[in-house]
């Protein structure tokens, strides 16, 4: 993408929007790794799972992200693509910031 800078505005939105985003995800990781742990399986297999889980989303900007202005598009784009926001929490954001997010998420697979 270009040399694309957000405007003050929706970078002051990313910025108050991201922890909550963040926090929203992993209630809902801690979620699914309870069902994993209360489950049916063997002990070991839950253990196994649930580590390999922590290992994968850890590594999410759902879960941690180094928060730079230059980097806000790729790690909404990121967010959306993990399923950690969708569409409607875009909304209070500005139509060039939305159009950008659609181009950059369009060659994503979902």
């Amino acid at each position: 993408m270009d040399d694309y800078t957000p405007s003050q505005t929706d970078w002051k939105l990313f910025r108050e929007r991201l922890p909550v985003w963040q926090q929203n995800h992993m209630i809902r990781l801690c979620e699914e790794y309870a069902a994993v742990l209360t489950g049916s399986g063997k002990g070991g297999e839950a253990f196994w799972e649930i580590e390999k889980r922590i290992r994968r989303d850890k590594l999410s900007p759902g879960v941690i992200t180094e928060v730079k202005r230059s980097m806000m598009l790729m790690i909404i784009s990121r967010l959306l693509i993990d399923r950690v926001i969708g569409w409607d929490d875009l909304e209070p954001f500005s139509d060039d910031v939305k159009a950008r997010i659609r181009i950059l998420t369009k060659s994503s697979h979902w």
